[in-house]
């Protein structure tokens, strides 16, 4: 993610709506220089070890979302992943493969040992997407997301490196090819899902 991808995701975040239901921690709609200073440890200098974000592009180089890693922890070996796809493009294949990506690039190059979420007990959407890649309900924590008004429960998920090799094989057959994430611009990169390399089965 670079400092020129905030244009888009200040458009997103204008939807107070839906980036209430996405995002516990900000509630009103930021300009671009708020944006900035908000996204400044990622995108800024000097380099935050603790949070690892990419971009989701087409290969046309339009912009269809964000995944990330929050505070990652070398010494625990975990970290919290977030997702945020354009309404545009939901439920179509995107945000599991870019959150496939992620685990995998978490698990086997950062070598942690768990990754985190959360999402809003009535965000649907989320709780599908995070149960299909494996992920296990560990928690919820009561009326803890505040929006439009009334508080909701926080659902707290989780996924073990071990977990997830077992998961990985299953999605690895069930995703189809007909669309490819890939770290990278090049869509042979090394790092894709589905998997395009053997060495990485």
């Amino acid at each position: 993610m670079t400092k020129s991808d905030l244009e888009i995701i200040t458009y997103w975040f204008q939807d107070v709506e839906d980036l209430a239901r996405f995002d516990r921690k900000s509630r009103i709609p930021l300009n671009q220089c708020q944006m900035e200073e908000h996204w400044s440890n990622i995108v800024g200098t000097p380099i935050d070890h603790s949070t690892c974000w990419f971009m989701i592009e087409s290969d046309s180089g339009e912009a269809l979302g964000a995944i990330g890693l929050e505070a990652i922890s070398q010494i625990n070996r975990d970290a919290v992943v977030a997702l945020f796809i354009d309404k545009s493009i939901r439920r179509c294949g995107v945000g599991i493969r870019a959150l496939c990506l992620v685990l995998d690039f978490a698990f086997r190059q950062l070598g942690l040992n768990r990754v985190t979420s959360y999402y809003r007990a009535d965000n649907h959407n989320s709780r599908d997407l995070v149960s299909r890649v494996g992920c296990q309900v560990e928690g919820k924590m009561r009326e803890a997301w505040f929006a439009n008004g009334q508080f909701h429960d926080m659902v707290a998920v989780g996924i073990l490196q071990e977990e997830w090799r077992v998961k990985r094989q299953e999605l690895t057959h069930e995703l189809g090819s007909e669309t490819i994430i890939t770290i990278g611009p090049d869509a042979s990169a090394a790092w894709s899902w589905p998997p395009q390399c053997a060495e990485r089965e």
